[in-house]
């Protein structure tokens, strides 16, 4: 797959990402639990893949590769 996640777009998703998890660790109850999903930004900024923005044809990556 290519590349369809700017760098911006890649910093915002990292840090949303480790906010959410953090969640985990900061909320008690089985609430905290949902700041699970924080591992999907966090690997989508990563990896710089966003399956959704494939599917939506979005692309916030200026290179062509």
């Amino acid at each position: 797959m290519k590349n369809n996640v700017g760098l911006v777009d890649r910093i915002t998703r990292i840090i949303i990402g480790c906010a959410m998890l953090a969640v985990v660790f900061l909320i008690p109850g089985n609430e905290r639990w949902w700041g699970l999903l924080g591992i999907i930004p966090v690997l989508t900024g990563i990896l710089g893949i966003c399956p959704i923005y494939s599917f939506l044809g979005i692309r916030t990556c200026p290179w062509s590769e």
